[in-house]
Order: structure tokens, then sequence, then C-alpha cells
């Protein structure tokens, strides 16, 4: 099926999409650092079993408007877009499908619009419903100042380390990340005094399969254009997103539900995400299961494409999208 790209005028700004087939629309939300490509996988696969799969990049990546306000970038504003994108498409409802930050706003977005959004699937963040504290509060309160989420909180410092060298930053990033590093490593990303998160990381000897040159030539492009700033404005939205999901405390998301992470990712190994992952039949009264891929890491839609595929495919062919 032909694959589509378009620009849309969604909740004030212009958002490039990509879709591939016809049928229940399903939503493909990105992450960071990535695109609507980290889905190219999907989206072929998705059409074939007759959805309509539509992956945008999503507010302040690739083609898509990048605000200059880090108050552009709360949970609301995600929602917002997602919301608006559905009518922008011309349709009613979808499923929504994220990964990384867009599975918090593939969680949010199914949370404050259960009306629009008939079923929602997360891979690598498992749902946390909104805490007595902000994430970025937590973190100052346990001491983790250099934790890289508290690194991304000043304008300009990170922007300035990654955009140096766009593809040896997302090269780096990416290895690091995933399951294809040796066991032995398992990525710490706490930044050292004087230094940057990239200290953090390893160089691949070669590239795993799963991330070929040309890949990382489209990530890097993208990044060179765009930089890094409006990926980064969602870790610095944080705290203000959290004071706006106060009316949504306490709410539980009662779609059907579906996560999907891999064993070596470091979200769900991590003391959050692990008390997250262990709590997702109370924080999700529709979760129809969880899988956990063995050996796989944060990228799991890009490292296990026919694994994901599949589990997909069968939690969105069992969900009523009418």
């Amino acid at each position: 099926m032909a694959r589509k790209h378009h620009q849309l005028d969604v909740n004030g700004i212009s958002m490039h999409v990509v879709e591939e087939g016809e049928g229940p629309l399903v939503l493909l939300c990105h992450g960071w650092p990535e695109s609507w490509y980290s889905w190219r996988h999907q989206l072929t696969a998705l059409a074939a079993a007759g959805f309509r799969a539509v992956a945008p990049d999503m507010r302040g990546y690739g083609k898509t408007t990048a605000p200059a306000s880090i108050d552009d970038y709360t949970m609301l504003h995600h929602a917002g877009d997602l919301v608006g994108l559905v009518k922008a498409l011309g349709a009613e409802t979808a499923a929504i499908v994220g990964h990384d930050w867009g599975a918090p706003a593939a969680w949010n977005t199914a949370l404050m619009r259960p009306d629009m959004f008939r079923a929602v699937a997360g891979l690598s963040v498992p749902y946390s419903p909104r805490g007595a504290i902000s994430l970025t509060d937590m973190l100052k309160k346990q001491g983790l100042h250099r934790f890289y989420i508290m690194y991304f909180q000043q304008p300009g410092v990170a922007e300035a380390e990654f955009e140096r060298d766009p593809k040896a930053t997302l090269r780096r990033v990416l290895y690091s990340a995933s399951g294809s590093p040796p066991e032995s490593f398992q990525w710490n990303a706490t930044v050292p005094e004087g230094g940057g998160l990239l200290d953090t990381t390893i160089e691949p000897d070669v590239l795993p399969e799963w991330l070929t040159e040309a890949d990382l030539d489209f990530y890097a492009g993208e990044f060179s254009r765009a930089g890094f700033r409006g990926g980064l404005n969602w870790y610095r939205a944080v705290h203000r997103s959290w004071q706006l999901l106060a009316p949504w405390a306490g709410a539980s998301i009662r779609q059907p539900s579906f996560f999907i992470a891999g064993t070596r990712d470091g979200v769900i190994r991590g003391p959050a995400g692990k008390a997250a992952l262990e709590k997702l039949e109370q924080s999700l009264p529709g979760l129809r299961g969880k899988l956990l891929i063995e050996g796989a890491g944060h990228w799991i839609q890009q490292e296990r494409p026919a694994e994901v595929n599949e589990a997909l495919i069968g939690f969105l062919k069992g969900c009523d999208l009418r």
C-alpha cells in the first residue's frame, strides 16, 4: 500500500504525518529522540492487517512545528494535538499507541478522551497515575540532580552537546539504550559532573541489525534540520504537566489496554518503572495483557518488529474500534 505524507493544521500547529492503509484509525506516537520513522515497520504491518495507521512527527520534532516556549509542551498540548489529529484526518474515533514519551502522551490522551480513543497501548513506559509530587520534584527530593532528566532541564545545555554531531549522538543513544550491548553493560544515565549525557553511553563496534546506516542518516538529517530543543522541551514541561493533570488525579483508563517492553529496557528496570509495571493490573482496569520480550531493549518496535507487530495486531483486532 502507498505510504502518504501530509502536513495538517492541528491544534494551532502544522503537523507532519505519515499514513498507510485503510480501516479503523490507529495513531502511533513516537518518543525521544525519534520521529515518525521509528514506526516504519508497524505502518506497513498494520495497513496489511486492515488498519489505517498514522504516525505523526510529534510536537517539536521533524517537520512538525516546534514552538519556542516550554509552556507549549505540556501533556494537555500533546493530548490536544492528538485529538485534533483525529479530527483533521476526518475520523471520530481511533486507537492510540505510544512509545517512550509517546506512551505517556497516549495513556493520558486515552484518560482524558475515552469517547474518542477506544483502545490504548504503551511501549516501554508503563502507565503511571499522577502522583503526589511531580517527577522532577521527586528526583530533587531523592538527590538525583545529575539524572539525565534533570540534566535536560536547563535550556541550551543538552542541545549544545547533542547538536555538535547529531549522527554520533543518535548512534550512541540508540545503541546504549537498546538490548544490543553486551549483557555486562546496563546504561546508567546519570551525567558526571562537568560532563554530558554522551559520556555515559558507549560506541558500537558495528551497528546492530535493527539499526542501519540509512536509518541513522534519516534520523540525523531530521535532527540536523530541526534541532533537539523541541524534544527536550517535553522534559522541561514535566512539572507544569503534573500541575495541569490535577483534575484527572485518581481517574482510571478503562478502555482496552496493552503494554509491551523489552526485558533489558532501563525504564522498567528502574525503581519507578518496575513499580508501575507491577501495578498495571490495578491502574489499567481494561488491561488485556502485557508482553515482555526477552533480551530486547528500549527501542522495542524497531528492535523486535515482528513480535511487536503480532502483539499489537492481535490486541487491536480484539477491540471494538467503531
